[in-house]
């Protein structure tokens, strides 16, 4: 990972390191992917506009100083909000480039007046970057954060009633410049708050997985490790006896051939029990995986009960649905519906998620393969109004009561 984009931590009451930011591209609220960064808070730079329209028309004799005061704000605001967002940088140099940014600001209105008032939304808005990434505590009031607020606030109210200006103005200083600062802080730590309850999902999303793995190799293990532990010792046996007395060697083989055939047919329960448990408990098991995966579920079915090997099929195809979207989607709700009849089962699984079809996977692949073999269909995208539909289709028909 590059210095751009390594974390800033900030360490909790518990001595718990926490991760503040990263230097990500902007995000909306359900894919949550990063944050608010330093381009898209630049935008309100454009505040300046009022005073440089003043300095300009050279309002009060005071152009070239006008003038120089609108570009040491513009260039402050602007180095504030690259090093905050930068974790590159220590938090006292945004803290030491915001301090300037608050004297500027103060002494051009308590000088040049009102027109200068608009420049306090822009103060206000650096002042919320700064406060968002500051330590967290581990709880009560957050008092770095208001200290960095007020300590924007406090000035250039202090500065619009020194330099002649009404309680009116001074009021309006106060209240644009706490409330920039106050919405742009939240906002920012919702985003990272946002954020880490991703990374906490796609963590219980790949334990999930992995915990499935190892329940599956130590099942494996139990069922075959003496089997094939007793079919390698008649082996050798056969081979031993081979040639000194070929009817027990003969009966050794036989041993092996009927050993093999039930660890054969232990392995085809182990793998149905595992790929094919039908509708009724792969519908369960989705509702409990998507809930952990804090993925809301919608289970919908209609129509009569299926074949059992439709039914065993289609709750395979719930199984790999429903995989790829805690694992690929990043999506809020999951609908599982089942439409049955007219001589066919209609499976859907929906999501609202980024719409994207996993990379790099088998899954979709192998189930397109197996529902082929039963004579169905697959298809599978993203959906019009967003996410992706994931639709299976069976002829009930095909499959024997």
């Amino acid at each position: 990972m590059s210095e751009s984009v390594r974390s800033r931590y900030g360490t909790d009451s518990d001595g718990q390191m926490r991760r503040m930011t990263r230097r990500r591209p902007p995000i909306d609220l359900v894919h949550a992917d990063g944050g608010p960064d330093d381009r898209g808070l630049m935008i309100w730079i454009a505040a300046l506009g009022w005073p440089l329209s003043d300095a300009l028309s050279g309002s009060g004799g005071h152009r070239w100083a006008g003038l120089a005061l609108i570009a040491a704000v513009a260039v402050l605001y602007a180095a504030t909000l690259r090093t905050v967002f930068d974790a590159r940088y220590p938090m006292r140099l945004p803290l030491a480039l915001l301090a300037a940014q608050t004297a500027a600001t103060a002494a051009a209105l308590g000088w040049l007046g009102r027109p200068w008032l608009a420049a306090v939304g822009v103060l206000g808005v650096a002042a919320g970057a700064v406060a968002g990434h500051l330590p967290r505590p581990g709880g009560g009031i957050e008092w770095a954060m208001l200290l960095v607020i007020g300590g924007a606030t406090v000035p250039v109210t202090a500065a619009a009633r020194l330099g002649g200006l009404a309680w009116d103005a001074a009021i309006s200083a106060l209240w644009v410049t706490g409330t920039a600062a106050l919405v742009t802080a939240i906002v920012i730590r919702l985003f990272l708050l946002i954020g880490m309850l991703r990374d906490a999902r796609e963590e219980l999303a790949e334990a999930a997985v992995e915990r499935e793995r190892l329940r599956f190799s130590r099942d494996l293990h139990d069922l075959l490790g003496h089997t094939l532990s007793l079919m390698v010792v008649k082996a050798q046996a056969v081979r031993l006896v081979a040639g000194r007395d070929p009817a027990v060697a003969a009966q050794q083989a036989a041993d092996i051939e009927t050993v093999g055939r039930e660890a054969l047919g232990e392995v085809r329960q182990a793998v149905a029990g595992y790929r094919g448990r039908g509708l009724a408990a792969e519908f369960e098991a989705a509702r409990a995986a998507l809930a952990d995966a804090g993925v809301e579920p919608v289970v919908r079915r209609t129509g009569p009960p299926l074949p059992d090997a439709a039914d065993a099929l289609l709750g395979w195809a719930v199984r790999e649905g429903v995989t790829n979207v805690i694992r690929h989607s990043g999506a809020r709700t999951c609908t599982l519906t089942l439409r049955n009849g007219g001589g066919s089962a209609v499976l859907e699984v929906a999501d609202d998620g980024r719409g994207g079809a996993p990379r790099g996977g088998h899954g979709l692949r192998g189930l397109r393969e197996r529902v082929g073999e039963a004579g169905g269909e697959v298809a599978a995208g993203p959906r019009p109004d967003g996410g992706f539909l994931l639709t299976v289709t069976v002829g009930t028909e095909e499959f024997p009561a």
